[in-house]
């Protein structure tokens, strides 16, 4: 009975984790709102690794959050259908990896990880562009590689502030600790 109780407990979400999250998905889009004028650099990147890190399954909430704010502001069109599983994407490289690595290495992974994420975006968005509209093999290849440019300055951009991750994941993490305990 008590581990049944213990399962349910880790498993609900209570209401100061919907308040919280709640929080973090709005963290989310302002901050893409207010990052707007560089193209293809943002936080995005790194809060999805920082909310995986120290929520781990309960961060597709903030996460997904941010995906129905994202179509409620900006209209729900063909380009918002990708969202719907690129964050995931990053979400799910973050928990394939080891909980306890070393600071030093969690830097150099964490920002990794988040970076190859913007230099492989085109690639992941490819998928359904193709699929929305029609393309066939070449045209995808043709499209993928026109945003090459946009690629290659978001995965720089993810790479400088993928070294936020570590810091901002201990600080939530203590947080976090802090108003739950």
């Amino acid at each position: 009975m008590k581990r049944e109780n213990r399962l349910l407990k880790n498993n609900s979400v209570s209401v100061y984790e919907m308040c919280i999250f709640s929080m973090l998905g709005a963290v989310m889009f302002a901050s893409k709102i207010l990052m707007e004028a560089f193209p293809n650099i943002h936080l995005l990147g790194v809060l999805t690794v920082v909310y995986t890190i120290v929520y781990r399954y309960k961060a597709l909430i903030p996460i997904y959050l941010y995906v129905m704010l994202n179509g409620l502001f900006a209209g729900f069109n063909f380009w918002w259908l990708p969202y719907t599983y690129i964050w995931t994407l990053l979400w799910g490289a973050t928990m394939l990896l080891p909980r306890n690595m070393p600071r030093k290495i969690a830097f150099i992974v964490y920002s990794a990880v988040c970076s190859l994420h913007g230099f492989l975006y085109g690639i992941l968005y490819a998928p359904a562009q193709s699929l929305m509209f029609g393309l066939n093999f070449k045209q995808t290849v043709a499209w993928v590689i026109s945003g090459i440019p946009f690629d290659i300055i978001h995965g720089i951009s993810n790479l400088g502030l993928g070294l936020l991750i570590v810091p901002l994941s201990e600080i939530l993490a203590k947080l976090s600790k802090r108003y739950t305990s």
